[in-house]
């Protein structure tokens, strides 16, 4: 059997893969829908329980809970983990049924708002056919977590730059509002709600909500959903292990800024868990945790972090960050859709994704969708991450964001990017910071304003990255840039050097395609397409004065590119879709295949000693459509 070369790391050792192995001796049932459905009931299949919690309380290794459709308004609460992987304990939705926790409440008791006014200072009513109404929230539904109580940001605060952070998003309430499934807008004056259609605002105490429809309407006529829970499945014991999650969609979790990193679905810092097939849908600020949580947790002593898996989900619409880890060994995440992450533009949190790492050892992200971030990063790897691999993703739509992939200070061992598709990044600035260039001004400049970014990866402080074979493509700025950060050389970060840039193909960014910090690296085959025509498109930016250099020049004064070249042809890709129009006008020359990157963006493997330039192992002259979606697990 050939061996699977999309998982081999960069030490040269494959993936040390696991699985669900467990024979279940025992299953336990539960259907809120049944007639006899009752939590005193045994959980058979003709007596099942009504609640999750139910089955969560008594589950023991080998144990599966069986999950029937329906809403189930709990966080559920596993009380014990398994023992191994041959004795994993399951929560299991029965296939093809519609099985949703959600950490709210429906209401159906709505009045008309009269003890505020909308107009600051003025006895004047609302304007004619503005209709507010108020909910007061009933206690039962509420006890030991009201969010509406509690803002959005948690206890650190040592990252917040208070001179360039609106704190609007910040000290907003964590609780949620939804008609219909979708979102009511939060707004911190009442008065706002007169100018904003589809919006709610919370009282002081928390204790009444005031809010909006988009229409105007009676909500009377809408299901109308309160979050009144933190999260939808988590223990409240710490390092459970050998957990297993299938099939179920996880919504409405009224989670508090990270850190601490606590999901919508949480491993607690447990270990060997497998998430699969499930959806997040909506949650206030992450969708999954798996690391220790936070920098402030001290690891125990025989503490066993990571082992977990991560595997044909869909994370959609998370306001901070779609999965969180902080320290975490062997964690494998794959065949993802990650979508819309970063509504809350807390993107100066330090903790701002479609996933956040931090101090990954060995991991495996691979055959993922990361599309439409808003303002963050698709991938941010943050400190002493080594030995891990991103390899065959699409990473498209980045929505005000600064970059799709953020390395940050890794310096022991080698971290490859490959074969991703890394395409369509706006940039996260304001363009009104940007200094005029009258005449020709602009033609003296080495380099775009710092301020305007927008680049494919982005590198800060790091050594000792492989990146190869990659698309990176419709950058506002570059497709590659570095810089140093000055306080972590010492024991955590790098120097920038000995990174090495192989057979990528560059497309359509608007400055640069490569931006070194200085020339102890190596760049070699990577072709370029449609870069800009005003000036070099390839620097190095120190020692000063910084090089500024076409390709002719990057070979002479740098010795990068020898096999690289100039590419004739056009690209484009649907955000929707994930067609993607590749049209060579000229046959492109075959590059040698790097040593340690064997596969492609489709295949185990790269057949031969050279291939096409960038994701694609073969790429014609000629006009080819084809779908990119890299997923397979699971039939998606």
């Amino acid at each position: 059997m050939s061996k699977d070369l999309s998982a081999q790391l960069p030490n040269g050792e494959f993936f040390p893969f696991w699985d669900d192995t467990t024979e279940y001796t025992k299953t336990l049932y539960v259907d809120q829908k049944h007639p006899s459905a009752s939590d005193s009931n045994p959980g058979t299949a003709d007596a099942p329980f009504k609640t999750i919690n139910a089955a969560a309380k008594i589950a023991e290794p080998r144990t599966k809970v069986l999950i029937k459709g329906g809403e189930y308004r709990e966080t559920v609460r596993p009380a014990r983990g398994g023992t191994g992987a041959d004795a994993m304990i399951a929560y299991e939705a029965v296939k093809g049924e519609d099985v949703q926790i959600k950490a709210s409440v429906e209401i159906k008791e709505f009045k008309k708002m009269t003890s505020w006014r909308l107009v600051f200072f003025s006895p004047e009513p609302p304007p004619p056919g503005i209709n507010v109404w108020e909910i007061s929230l009933n206690p039962e539904d509420f006890k030991g977590y009201n969010p509406f109580c509690a803002v959005n940001i948690i206890h650190d605060r040592v990252f917040i730059e208070y001179g360039k952070t609106d704190m609007t998003t910040y000290l907003n309430r964590r609780g949620m509002v939804f008609v219909d499934g979708k979102p009511l807008k939060q707004v911190p004056l009442v008065t706002m709600l007169k100018d904003t259609p589809g919006s709610y605002w919370v009282e002081s105490n928390g204790q009444r909500v005031h809010f909006r429809l988009v229409d105007d309407g009676d909500p009377h006529n809408h299901k109308i959903e309160i979050t009144n829970r933190e999260q939808c499945f988590a223990p409240e014991v710490p390092f459970l292990p050998y957990i297993r999650l299938s099939g179920v969609t996880c919504a409405h979790a009224a989670t508090g800024a990270p850190v601490p990193q606590r999901g919508s679905i949480s491993a607690y810092r447990g270990h060997h868990w497998i998430i699969e097939g499930c959806t997040i849908d909506w949650s206030n600020a992450t969708g999954i945790d798996v690391g220790n949580e936070c920098w402030h947790h001290p690891i125990e002593k025989e503490q066993i972090l990571g082992h977990n898996i991560i595997r044909g989900n869909i994370i959609r619409d998370v306001g901070v960050c779609g999965i969180a880890a902080m320290y975490s060994t062997n964690m494998l995440v794959e065949d993802n859709l990650i979508d819309g992450t970063g509504w809350q533009r807390m993107e100066l949190s330090w903790e701002a994704g479609g996933m956040k790492v931090h101090n990954a050892e060995s991991m495996l992200f691979r055959r993922n969708i990361v599309s439409n971030s808003i303002g963050c990063d698709s991938i941010w790897l943050d400190v002493n991450n080594y030995n891990c691999r991103v390899t065959g993703n699409l990473l498209i739509n980045g929505i005000e964001s600064r970059e799709h992939i953020f390395m940050e200070c890794g310096k022991d061992e080698e971290t490859i990017i490959d074969n991703n598709i890394i395409w369509g990044v706006e940039g996260r600035y304001n363009k009104n910071d940007l200094s005029a260039e009258p005449g020709s001004s602009g033609w003296y400049k080495d380099l775009q304003e710092e301020v305007a970014n927008g680049y494919g990866i982005y590198s800060e402080g790091c050594d000792r990255l492989r990146i190869v074979n990659n698309l990176i493509g419709k950058c506002n700025n570059a497709g590659y840039y570095a810089k140093t950060v000055a306080f972590r050389i010492h024991g955590r970060g790098g120097t920038n050097r000995d990174n090495k840039f192989y057979n990528n193909l560059f497309y359509d960014c608007n400055d640069a395609a490569i931006k070194l910090p200085n020339p102890h690296n190596e760049s070699e085959g990577n072709a370029f397409a449609k870069m800009p025509f005003r000036g070099g498109y390839l620097r190095v930016i120190y020692p000063l004065p910084t090089m500024v250099l076409d390709l002719p020049s990057w070979r002479e004064f740098c010795g990068y590119d020898h096999t690289g070249f100039v590419a004739d042809m056009e690209i484009d890709i649907d955000y929707k879709t994930y067609e993607m129009t590749v049209t060579v006008n000229a046959e492109m020359p075959e590059v040698k295949t790097d040593s340690k990157v064997q596969s492609d963006y489709f295949t185990d493997a790269a057949d031969g000693d050279y291939r096409a330039v960038g994701p694609l192992a073969k790429m014609p002259v000629g006009k080819t459509v084809l779908n990119v979606d890299p997923r397979k697990w699971g039939g998606r």
